[in-house]
């Protein structure tokens, strides 16, 4: 029996940070361990030889600073977590590793006014498929990653109402889920997981303050604060798509008029060019054609870049992050959509806070919101579970921060 304070629960403790903080990172040599966790070289040394005699790490030589050093990861086989990401028009999938690694995954269309139980019917059935493929045993899944596009109450898991699935307002995706898979899961709203996506894996690596703007059917913001996903009290913090930037513009779908959500989404912009360009034009189109030279929608797809950094403007003056992250179709656009958001920013934002922020393209893509998600499952997984040689721990309590 331990007893606080005993050797035996001190090292178990020790055991314990040294597997979050490698569960977190997906590999670190052994000096970054030593850094992230406060542990001496020679205790780290000494834990991960012990970790690899008991299969949960598995350690390769590398290189750092130019001097040979060993990378420490999660055993592949130490269990699998599973990212679903339900969007505008598709539901993706992936299933992962515990040492960062993507094992399977898929997208299909889904009809945006398909009812609730019909996407997590698709869902279930992907989630299967997946996992079949992988070859890896059911009883290996640690968690699920659910991303929505809307907002979720924090108490109750509820999806609030969102005009991107109408038929989904107040609905318990996590809930509904657990049932139908009996593994723990954990939502959260699309922007959130691009966030926590493109700073695990893609262009938000390294830094400890970003906001991933997601420019879609809506505007919506994720944002990352010391290292961590911010979501408000009520789980609502980042929706700059919100922002008034003109009180006579067009009502948005909140009741205001003006909204950046009605200079910036899709479902405001395509009507500007869709009578020279036909009904069937999309902002993946748009991007394209502009990028071709189209005068047409470079003009619109410069006009969305002034509109969105006026917005990121005011997070810098708020927030002053270090890095703002461009996702969805928009981001393909390049320097003719971060140029014009670069411009705003510097006429707008505080001098000291434009001159601190880089602004860059997404590196993910489409894949931001599912790889979010999984790295979502991943932090939310307790460690006892992984020292006790199974996947099946509760959930944490509260989202640690990835470093």
């Amino acid at each position: 029996m331990e007893t606080p304070g005993s050797q035996s629960s001190l090292h178990r403790a020790n055991l314990e940070r040294v597997v979050r903080a490698v569960r977190l990172a997906g590999s670190l040599t052994q000096a970054e361990i030593a850094r992230t966790t406060g542990l001496s070289a020679a205790t780290v040394s000494n834990i991960v030889r012990e970790l690899k005699d008991g299969g949960t790490v598995e350690v390769t030589p590398t290189s750092a600073g130019g001097r040979r050093a060993r990378s420490v990861s999660l055993s592949g086989d130490a269990g699998i977590v599973i990212g679903v990401d339900f969007g505008h028009m598709h539901l993706r999938v992936a299933v992962g590793n515990l040492a960062h690694q993507v094992l399977a995954e898929e997208a299909e269309p889904l009809d945006v006014d398909a009812s609730a139980a019909q996407g997590f019917d698709r869902a279930e059935e992907l989630v299967s498929r997946l996992i079949a493929a992988t070859g890896v045993d059911r009883s290996k899944v640690a968690g699920v990653g659910l991303g929505v596009p809307g907002p979720i109450d924090l108490e109750s898991g509820t999806l609030g109402s969102t005009a991107i699935l109408p038929g989904w307002g107040g609905t318990r995706p996590a809930e509904e889920l657990r049932e139908r898979l009996g593994v723990p899961v954990h939502v959260d709203n699309d922007a959130n997981l691009g966030a926590l996506g493109e700073l695990v894996w893609g262009s938000g690596k390294g830094v400890r303050d970003l906001a991933y703007i997601k420019v879609a059917s809506g505007v919506g913001a994720g944002l990352v604060i010391d290292g961590t996903i911010y979501r408000g009290p009520g789980g609502t913090a980042g929706e700059i798509g919100h922002i008034t930037l003109d009180e006579s513009g067009p009502v948005c779908r909140c009741g205001n008029r003006g909204c950046l959500e009605t200079f910036a989404a899709a479902r405001y912009v395509l009507p500007l060019l869709q009578p020279s360009h036909g009904p069937d034009l999309t902002m993946e189109g748009v991007v394209r054609l502009a990028r071709e030279g189209d005068p047409g929608c470079r003009r619109v797809v410069a006009d969305v870049g002034r509109h969105i950094g006026s917005g990121v403007a005011n997070l810098c003056n708020l927030l002053n992050p270090s890095r703002v992250v461009l996702g969805g179709d928009l981001a393909e656009a390049g320097e003719l959509v971060l140029g014009p958001i670069r411009e705003s920013v510097s006429r707008y934002a505080i001098p000291s806070a434009a001159r601190q922020l880089s602004v860059l393209p997404g590196a993910l893509g489409g894949r931001a919101e599912v790889l979010g998600a999984l790295a979502l499952a991943l932090s939310e997984m307790g460690d006892s579970a992984l020292l006790d040689g199974s996947v099946t721990g509760a959930p944490t309590a509260a989202t640690p921060a990835f470093t």
